[in-house]
């Protein structure tokens, strides 16, 4: 595949022309590009090319609950949304919690081929909140364990963890909610676990990442973190840096004007290492009744375009760096930068198109999203997995 005649950006700068794609792999980037015999060409002029997006941190459902996500509708919607690989949670049914499970996962997903996966494993069996014992069962090259949605009560658990990770090479993603506190406070149960999270990781010298961060306080103390040199990283999400004092639910809640304002400083400052989602489907039903989160992965480049970079002044690098490189350094992946030898793995983006959200338009099966009907400036119109198109806009003519 032959990309032309764009401006290019990645989280180390920009250029103009296009980039070739060949066995997968990124092989020339540059303006005035010849097209080869029988090779796809794509014109982006007037569009804007980056590495594609990697999200840390989504829900599929798959298995167990295809009612609200299957693994092909996500793909679909990541696609969509201009990502090529996700991060997705354990809390299936079964819960994930065995090599061969997240193995199964990620087999299906390659099959598939929209978007490759990495699968979390729980940090303890079945969401049991005690029991360890499969850890010790793990193969080399896990990378990332998390109790996504209930966090890890026990500080005891959580430290033994922390210790085998530690020796494991293991990355802690943490949802930081102590579960006895957050019935009456919520930022106080995010607070607390996320600081108790933050002084075992420095103790037994593990790499901790807290994800969804919400309160000021928290990611204050990731900062001071970070300073101290601690192996602590970070993510926030789309929802949390655009609404505040907002009632729709989401686990963490939506905060104060005062935390959003908060997080785009500490995004400006580069405290933050990633962007990433929270995908969250959930059936019309499920939704009423009360479950929370929200579906993320078609809405997100556009919520951060047009509020870090448009609004807020942030440098198109900066959000490459954040949707991109960041979340694939964290997952190991050659992803996220524009250069030879690296994945080829691309969106177009027309960031002068404004557009209107309607979820009955989402590849998502879910359709729970407060961003319905909110009007967002920069539009993905095509997506490139590996050299090839994965989805391409209606408007997206060649």
């Amino acid at each position: 595949m032959l990309i032309k005649n764009a401006l290019a950006a990645d989280c180390a700068g920009a250029f103009e022309g296009g980039l070739r794609i060949e066995n997968g792999l990124i092989t020339e980037i540059g303006d005035g590009l010849a097209p080869r015999e029988g090779e796809e060409v794509l014109d982006a002029r007037g569009m804007v090319l980056l590495p594609a997006f990697t999200d840390l941190h989504a829900h599929f459902r798959d298995p167990g609950y295809t009612h609200k996500e299957t693994l092909e509708s996500g793909s679909r919607a990541a696609a969509k949304g201009g990502y090529t690989f996700v991060n997705l949670m354990a809390n299936t049914n079964p819960v994930c919690s065995t090599a061969r499970q997240a193995a199964e996962v990620q087999r299906r997903m390659a099959g598939i081929g929209l978007c490759g996966a990495n699968q979390v494993i729980s940090v303890t069996r079945d969401f049991s909140g005690t029991d360890i014992s499969h850890l010790d069962e793990l193969p080399d090259g896990i990378r990332i364990l998390c109790e996504d949605g209930k966090g890890v009560q026990s500080a005891d658990v959580m430290a033994r963890v922390m210790q085998k990770a530690a020796a494991r090479g293991w990355i802690i993603q943490s949802h930081a909610e102590d579960m006895q506190v957050s019935p009456y406070d919520y930022r106080l149960a995010e607070n607390l676990e996320t600081a108790r999270n933050i002084k075992l990781a420095e103790y037994y010298g593990a790499w901790l990442h807290l994800t969804h961060v919400s309160t000021k306080e928290s990611m204050a103390d990731i900062i001071d973190a970070k300073l101290r040199g601690a192996m602590v990283t970070c993510d926030v999400t789309p929802h949390h840096i655009w609404f505040s004092e907002q009632d729709y639910r989401v686990n963490p809640p939506i905060r104060e004007a005062e935390d959003v304002q908060f997080l785009l400083q500490a995004i400006a400052g580069g405290y933050v290492d990633c962007i990433a989602t929270d995908h969250a489907p959930h059936t019309p039903a499920d939704k009423k009744s009360g479950a929370p989160g929200m579906v993320g992965l078609e809405t997100a480049f556009s919520v951060c375009y047009t509020r870090l970079v448009q609004e807020g002044g942030l440098p198109l690098e900066a959000l490459s760096r954040l949707l991109s490189f960041g979340p694939a350094s964290i997952l190991g992946l050659r992803k996220g930068r524009l250069l030879p030898g690296w994945d080829g793995d691309i969106v177009l983006a027309d960031l002068r198109k404004t557009y209107r959200i309607d979820s009955e338009e989402f590849e998502s099966m879910g359709r729970n999203t407060p961003f319905a009907g909110m009007t967002l400036c920069g539009k993905i119109m095509a997506t490139v997995k590996g050299g090839k198109l994965t989805y391409r806009d209606k408007e997206f003519l060649q």
